[in-house]
């Protein structure tokens, strides 16, 4: 991402502010839309992740783990900035994504693979609780991934957003994997 870092980059004096009473939003450029409008669904979806994360990183996660989760909950902050400014609106102080966000999952992603074994099945989710929580978090990434998408086609928007979200949809795979190593359940045709 670029843009200012600034030490507080939000002030909320007051959570409530009466203004989407009748089913408008204002954007990041102080435009309003509706809260059906599919870039509000994308906004909602990427935040939803986000609450999933968050609860993954409220269970018991391997140590290597947390650090880059951690890092992917601020990115997606970030990515909802950029989704919630149309990129034609000019200010330095605007987050965008950048293709480096996306070679760090690949890096993240190639370097817990690489302590897995090769998969032979499709895993079944539910190799204890952290795990359990990443892969519904993954399913969530993909949701995501889908909505920002429908959103890129309807206006003007960043094309780094969906490849983001689908990088991290497989890095959330592998972080599943790593959290139930040893107790993973693989799917069995037929049952």
């Amino acid at each position: 991402m670029t843009g200012s870092k600034r030490e507080e980059p939000v002030r909320l004096t007051r959570i409530y502010t009466r203004s989407g009473d009748h089913g408008e939003t204002s954007l990041g450029d102080g435009s309003r839309v509706g809260k059906t409008d599919p870039l509000i669904a994308a906004i909602g979806a990427v935040d939803e992740l986000n609450a999933a994360l968050g609860l993954a990183l409220a269970a018991e996660l391997p140590g290597r783990l947390r650090e880059p989760l951690e890092r992917v909950q601020n990115e997606l902050f970030d990515l909802g900035a950029d989704l919630s400014v149309p990129p034609s609106t000019e200010s330095r102080e605007r987050l965008r994504m950048e293709p480096d966000r996306i070679e760090s999952l690949e890096h993240l992603c190639d370097d817990l693979n690489a302590g897995l074994e090769p998969l032979k099945s499709f895993v079944l989710p539910g190799a204890g609780e952290g795990s359990a929580r990443l892969h519904l978090a993954r399913a969530i990434c993909r949701r995501a991934e889908r909505e920002v998408l429908t959103a890129v086609r309807e206006r003007e928007q960043n094309s780094l957003l969906g490849i983001y979200l689908n990088r991290l949809s497989d890095l959330l795979f592998i972080c599943a994997r790593v959290a139930g190593a040893g107790e993973e359940r693989l799917w069995r045709p037929g049952g």
